[in-house]
């Protein structure tokens, strides 16, 4: 049976690479130096996409791939594909949920950790001789038994809930509704009181069209100087000006960032500020879950040109 032919818009580790080209032709669309010329040479024969959650699929270059069946995604988030359009032309799209889920959720907490601690910064003090010649470090803040807002209680939300809980932490969360499986936790339906109400807020919302911007001026403000706000999710659910001037006034306390607007290339203010922690958007950047990962955005496209249910179907 021929291999279908396959468009891979970025890379994935070695480990992938192997299985994904032994099944399918991949066509490596991030290689392509003409991508124009390039869709127009192989789009028709291509019946699937292999992306990446912060990679996508527009409808521009689905519109290039007439033949086009299935969108798989390597992560969770699938914002980034124009799911209206693969619906209106019965394309599959599936993701890559609950594999990654708690490595997220740690990170997140490491990332509150982390910055409320001032452990990069203490590890300078150490390198840089400031413990020598100055003294102790300057004092930071606690995390155990201080309040912590969840903004939407999904698979990542609750991983995170759950790790709080072993700090002692009150813990409320919002959402569209109360989720029976919140036993102790307090529902606040509106981000803003919950933001008021908490000393470290983590953003795990998945990315829609209504949750755009849902951390705004008045989320940041309520949070206020002394909170912090970790954000795990998609960047579009942050205000970036908002928070960066948030954070250069003090209006805001600090922010731990796994995701950027635009990144790689993220807003040079962030390069700026001593108050926030950034990282490379590497929350499931462990071993075992991108193995996993890899594992089974192959085994959503070899059951749909196998004709079997998909594992973890979007639509």
């Amino acid at each position: 049976m021929p291999r279908p032919h396959l468009l891979q818009i970025g890379p994935y580790p070695e480990w992938d690479e192997g299985p994904l080209n032994a099944a399918f032709v991949a066509h490596r669309y991030f290689e392509a130096g003409d991508k124009d010329v390039f869709l127009t040479q192989v789009g028709p024969s291509i019946r699937a996409i292999a992306t990446r959650g912060e990679l996508g699929a527009s409808r521009a270059l689905m519109e290039c791939c007439p033949n086009l069946e299935i969108v798989s995604v390597y992560g969770v988030g699938y914002d980034a594909v124009d799911v209206d359009f693969c619906r209106a032309r019965g394309i599959r799209v599936t993701n890559t949920p609950d594999v990654l889920t708690k490595d997220v959720a740690d990170l997140g907490v490491a990332m509150m950790l982390c910055q409320s601690r001032g452990v990069i910064g203490a590890e300078g003090w150490v390198r840089d001789g400031s413990w020598t010649s100055q003294g102790l470090y300057p004092l930071k803040r606690r995390v155990w038994g201080r309040r912590a807002g969840i903004l939407g209680l999904g698979r990542i939300g609750f991983e995170v809930a759950k790790r709080l809980e072993g700090f002692g932490m009150d813990i409320a969360y919002s959402g569209s509704t109360p989720k029976k499986y919140a036993e102790g936790m307090e529902f606040v339906a509106d981000p803003v009181a919950l933001a008021d109400r908490s000393d470290f807020l983590f953003v795990t919302l998945a990315a829609t069209p209504t949750t755009r911007h849902i951390v705004g001026r008045e989320v940041i403000r309520a949070l206020g100087p002394d909170g912090m706000l970790i954000n795990i999710s998609r960047a579009s659910n942050i205000d970036e000006e908002a928070l960066l001037d948030a954070l250069e006034s003090g209006a805001l306390g600090s922010a731990a960032l796994d995701v950027f607007e635009g990144e790689p290339k993220l807003n040079p203010r962030f390069l700026a500020l001593s108050n926030v922690l950034l990282q490379p958007h590497h929350a499931s950047g462990t071993i075992e879950t991108r193995k996993a990962m890899g594992q089974l955005l192959r085994d959503n496209l070899q059951a749909h040109f196998a004709g079997m249910p998909l594992p973890t179907a979007v639509m």
